[in-house]
């Protein structure tokens, strides 16, 4: 048996014990978790259509089994409500976004930073459809763009500052409204998709790895040498349909932390810090099979050739893919990793506390 397979036989073991009086116990509880066995981990989905908490089995099942705890996993609806959820203690761990750090230091740590694939920064998108007559970010002025969350790093923030430094007078967005285009916010997956399919939307702002795989790789080559150098979403470059045209890149953006509640103390904190970044590759890795039959979806289509997957085949390999955890390692970090955060927010004329 795999290590993989003896943390997930564990989990289900563990899991069916607690019996539905001890989950339901689970559901009251506030300040964290009051059993130093049972750990709140707080979630935020970066894309709507990923189960964000069967993405994080691997590593779940992982820490579970070596530190003999129960995590419990509190998914929100968006960064903000991450954030809150930290600030009232309501959750031990947490995955957020770097704008968390520059948010609320006072009340989280940085335990590391989630690498992918040994790649510790990544990319902010603006693209739009070829058809659109669009070819300069200059050219949404008096348009419709749609966004990730408000207060997304990678989805608004760094889009602001590319739509700012393109002569565009965004309105001190987010925490107003911009004077030469329209802002409407969601999440990576939902914008991406609303440009796709909405023809009042000229543009989306995303991360890349929610519109890199629609952009031709020629384009990246153009436009960004450093995406080219640094992001791992640039190997996917035009791997999907439909083909989104490419704007702007970012600058490099650390990659997002895991954190932990600054007030909590217990022995466990340090055990599980300690696991998660001393953990093996396996720790981050589904077994195909188990992740495809909890998706619905027939195994066989894994090993077909392109060439041979249907149409509804492609959208269950894509909705497989996307289920992935998209980090294989996470690295030793502290606040300071995320200054380039806190200075784009000076950029911007934005303090921490005005994001909501």
């Amino acid at each position: 048996m795999s290590d993989t397979d003896r943390w997930a036989t564990d989990r289900r073991t563990v899991l069916k014990s607690a019996g539905a009086v001890g989950m339901a116990g689970l559901a009251g509880c506030t300040g964290g978790s009051d059993d130093s066995d049972v750990i709140s981990w707080v979630m935020n989905p970066a894309e709507e259509t990923v189960d964000i908490e069967l993405q994080y089995q691997p590593l779940f099942e992982y820490l579970e089994s070596e530190a003999g705890v129960e995590i419990e996993g509190v998914q929100t609806s968006d960064y903000s409500s991450t954030v809150l959820e930290m600030q009232g203690d309501r959750g031990d761990f947490a995955d957020t976004s770097p704008g968390a750090v520059a948010q609320i230091p006072g009340d989280i740590d940085v335990v590391g930073m989630r690498l992918a694939f040994g790649a510790e920064q990544y990319f902010s998108l603006i693209t739009t459809t070829p058809d659109s007559g669009i070819d300069e970010l200059t050219d949404l002025e008096g348009e419709e763009i749609a966004f990730g969350a408000a207060t997304s790093v990678s989805g608004t923030l760094f889009p602001m500052l590319m739509l700012e430094e393109a002569g565009l007078d965004t309105g001190g967005a987010p925490d107003g409204d911009p004077e030469d285009f329209t802002a409407r916010y969601s999440d990576h997956d939902t914008a991406r998709k609303q440009l796709i399919e909405n023809p009042d939307v000229a543009a989306a702002a995303t991360g890349a790895f929610s519109a890199g795989p629609h952009v031709p790789a020629e384009q990246f080559d153009e436009l960004s040498e450093d995406y080219v150098d640094i992001s791992v979403e640039y190997e996917n470059a035009g791997s999907r349909d439909p083909e989104l045209q490419l704007l702007g890149v970012s600058d490099p953006i650390p990659r997002a932390p895991i954190v932990a509640r600054s007030n909590w103390d217990d022995p466990v904190r340090e055990e599980l810090e300690e696991l998660m970044l001393e953990a093996p590759s396996e720790a981050f890795e589904h077994d195909d099979e188990d992740l495809a039959d909890e998706l619905g979806i027939d195994p066989e289509i894994l090993d077909k050739d392109e060439d041979e997957l249907t149409d509804e085949e492609e959208e269950d390999l894509q909705t497989f893919e996307d289920h992935g955890l998209w980090f294989d390692g996470i690295e030793p970090a502290t606040e300071d990793d995320y200054q380039p955060v806190v200075d784009l927010l000076e950029e911007l004329g934005l303090e921490p506390e005005e994001l909501d």
